[in-house]
C-alpha cells in the first residue's frame, strides 16, 4: 500500500498532520511538541506504521491543556503525545488517560513513567539563555550565567522569555525559580526581572529565534533551539543557568475510552521504538531512553555530558499542583 504525506498545518484548531493511505486506520493525536519535530517524527512513523493514518493537532502547552479540559466530557483525541508532565499531573487532564504498558516501557527509569502506567516520558526539554554575542558586546554587559545576572541595568529591555501561562517552557522557568528560592524571594526575583523583559512570547522557542537574529540580547528559551541556532551559524552562546535550570518531561498516554485503542497503542509502542528514538536526539537535549546517541549539536554548543550536574531537581508533582495558582499570581505580579 503506497504511503502519501498529505499535509502539515500547525498551530490552529484545524491543523492536521496526516500520514498513511486513504483506507488506513485513523487515530487523532494531540501534541505540544515543536512543529518541526512533529513533522520529522511523523515522517519516521509513516515508515514504521504504514497502515495507520495519524491526524495530529499541535498546540502550545497552555492552549492544549485548556482544550483537553474543555473536551473532558466529549474527548476528541486517541493519544496524548509529547505533553508536559506538569500539566498531565493535573487530575482534570491525567484522569482522562487510561493505563497502558507500552512495549519498551521497561527501559525507562521509574521517574520517567507513572506508577499506574497512565503516562511515560521518553523525552524532555530544558531551559537555557540564548545570548547574542555581538549585541551583548554592544550594550557592554557581561555574559549572564544566572537569572540574577539579568537584573543588571544593562539588560533593561534586552531580554525576552515565554509567558508561563501559554508556554510550558515559560512555566518551567518560573517554577524552578520558585522551587529554588522559595515563595517570597522567588516572587521578588520574578518581579525584579520584569524590568529587563522586553516582552513575553506565547512560544517557548521564539525568544531564542529573536535573539539569534539580534532583535534582543537574551532569549530565555529552549536549549535545543539554542543548539540549532549555533549549528546554523548564528552568533549565539547557549548558557544553562547556574542557579535554576528548569526542565520538563514530555509524556505520552492513551486517552481513556478511545474507539481506536488498537492503533493508538501501536502508535504509543512506536514512540519507544528504535524508529522513533533514532530521531529524538536530532531535536531533544533531554532523552530518557538509555543508549540513544548524543547529538553532534550538543557538542558544538558545549552541552554538559551529564545533565544531572546542571538541571535543577524539579518537583513535577508540586509544579502540577501549584500551576494554576502560580500562573494567576504571575499575571497579577507582571501584569502583561
Amino acid at each position: 500500500m503506497t504511503l502519501r504525506y498529505l499535509k502539515w498545518i500547525a498551530g490552529a484548531a484545524t491543523g492536521l498532520a496526516m500520514i498513511g493511505s486513504a483506507h488506513a486506520g485513523t487515530i487523532t493525536v494531540y501534541t505540544a511538541l515543536e512543529e518541526e519535530e512533529v513533522a520529522a517524527y511523523l515522517e519516521a512513523a509513516k515508515e514504521a506504521l504504514p497502515d495507520i493514518e495519524v491526524e495530529a493537532l499541535r498546540l502550545s502547552t497552555g492552549d492544549l491543556g485548556a482544550r483537553l479540559i474543555a473536551e473532558a466530557d466529549n474527548p476528541q483525541a486517541d493519544v496524548l503525545w509529547g505533553f508536559a508532565v506538569t500539566n498531565i499531573l493535573d487530575p482534570q487532564i491525567g484522569d482522562q488517560l487510561e493505563p497502558y504498558e507500552a512495549a519498551g516501557l521497561d527501559q525507562l527509569a521509574d521517574q520517567y513513567k507513572a506508577d499506574d502506567n497512565r503516562w511515560f516520558a521518553p523525552v524532555g526539554y530544558m531551559g537555557a539563555f540564548c545570548v547574542n554575542k555581538p549585541r551583548l558586546e554592544e550594550i557592554g554587559a557581561e555574559m549572564p550565567r544566572t537569572w540574577t545576572d539579568l537584573l543588571d541595568p544593562t539588560f533593561e529591555g534586552e531580554v525576552v522569555m515565554p509567558d508561563p501561562g501559554s508556554s510550558g517552557t515559560g512555566y518551567l522557568m518560573v517554577a524552578a525559580i520558585l522551587q529554588g528560592l522559595g515563595e517570597e524571594e522567588g516572587w521578588q526575583l520574578i518581579e525584579d526581572l520584569d524590568s529587563s523583559m522586553a516582552q513575553y512570547t506565547t512560544s517557548g522557542s521564539r525568544p531564542c529565534r529573536m535573539a539569534q537574529v539580534g532583535e534582543y540580547t537574551v532569549g530565555a528559551s529552549l536549549s535545543f533551539v539554542a543548539m540549532q541556532g549555533i549549528s546554523q551559524g548564528y552568533p549565539l552562546e547557549m548558557v544553562i543557568p547556574e542557579d535554576y535550570a528548569g526542565y520538563e518531561l514530555e509524556a505520552n498516554g492513551l486517552m481513556a475510552g478511545t474507539d481506536n485503542a488498537e492503533d493508538a497503542k501501536r502508535f504509543l509502542d512506536w514512540t519507544l521504538s528504535d524508529s522513533a528514538t533514532s530521531t529524538y536526539s536530532e531535536y531533544k537535549a533531554v532523552v530518557t531512553i538509555p543508549g540513544v546517541a548524543r547529538s553532534p549539536l550538543a557538542d558544538d554548543a558545549n552541552l554538559p555530558e551529564n545533565l544531572d550536574d546542571v538541571l535543577f531537581p524539579m518537583d513535577f508533582a508540586k509544579s502540577g499542583k501549584e500551576r494554576e495558582a502560580i500562573i494567576n499570581r504571575w499575571r497579577e505580579t507582571v501584569g502583561r
